[in-house]
């Protein structure tokens, strides 16, 4: 599986991002796709998930602001990112999750960088 994300950039406080994400490859087996983000020095930390039947899962930081979505026909998941804060500033990375039996396997994407300034 190759995870394509794309929708970065420089924007000022309270506006709006949308970051999307494109899959390829075999998506047999994967249950869940979703977004993390990364700041220099902390460890990589989970945005949203969106697993195969719509389920949703959010970090607290963003629940009410953010809002994941996937397109399965499309292999796409993205994440609208509504009044972005400077502490949103990172490097944002789309995931897949392979689960086969009791083994799961993590998909990553290149990562793309939201920079959140005014």
């Amino acid at each position: 599986v190759q995870l394509q994300a794309s929708g970065g950039g420089l924007v000022q406080p309270g506006v709006s991002l949308r970051l999307d994400c494109s899959a390829s490859g075999s998506m047999f087996m994967i249950t869940a796709m979703g977004w993390y983000r990364q700041t220099p020095g902390k460890q990589r930390e989970l945005v949203a998930t969106i697993s195969n039947d719509g389920n949703t899962a959010y970090a607290d930081s963003v629940k009410g602001r953010f809002t994941i979505s996937r397109a399965n026909a499309k292999n796409t998941v993205s994440l609208q990112m509504n009044s972005l804060k400077p502490e949103d500033t990172a490097v944002y990375f789309c995931n897949a999750v392979k689960t086969t039996g009791w083994d799961t396997t993590d998909y990553w994407g290149q990562g793309t960088l939201v920079t959140v300034s005014s």
